[in-house]
């Protein structure tokens, strides 16, 4: 899944354009564990895509569909290679001009982190090194989800 801006995909767009900063609740589960639907809040600023470097989460345009949230997994001469944090397949090469905002802040049950925080970033490089076992601990963790659902119920 993808996170879809809704419907104001085009004013949000337009807004990063104009240099403005936009908070909204990415859709779908692509960027779990970072955003939960419905409950987290992104804060996304203007991007400009000299800047923009491996581990930075941004908002994008695929070519004639939607805008998406997603981590740059490597950049090179040809373009970004993005990749959502519950995924595994890589996206790209993807032009600079679809580069349309850098997240600068997750806002998760009322409470903010920057991403330019140490742990923020320290974590982010551990989940992008870990890609290829994503599948892995993602079904580790869901066994222990249940597993602790259980004994709570039977306690």
């Amino acid at each position: 899944m993808q996170e879809q801006i809704g419907g104001e995909k085009q004013d949000i767009e337009k807004l990063l354009v104009q240099g403005n900063t936009v908070q909204f609740k990415p859709q779908g589960y692509s960027m779990y564990p970072l955003f939960v639907p419905g409950r987290d809040e992104a804060v996304v600023a203007p991007a400009d895509p000299k800047q923009l470097k491996r581990g930075d989460v941004v908002l994008y345009r695929r070519d004639g569909s939607i805008m998406v949230l997603h981590r740059i997994w490597k950049r090179k001469e040809d373009g970004f290679y993005l990749v959502g944090d519950n995924q595994k397949e890589i996206e790209g090469p993807l032009r600079p001009d679809q580069m349309k905002g850098i997240l600068v802040q997750v806002i998760r049950k009322g409470r903010q982190f920057s991403t330019g925080n140490v742990f923020y970033r320290l974590s982010a490089a551990l989940w992008l090194w870990l890609r290829p076992l994503r599948p892995v601990l993602s079904q580790v963790a869901a066994r222990c989800k249940r597993f602790i659902k259980k004994d709570r119920n039977n306690g």
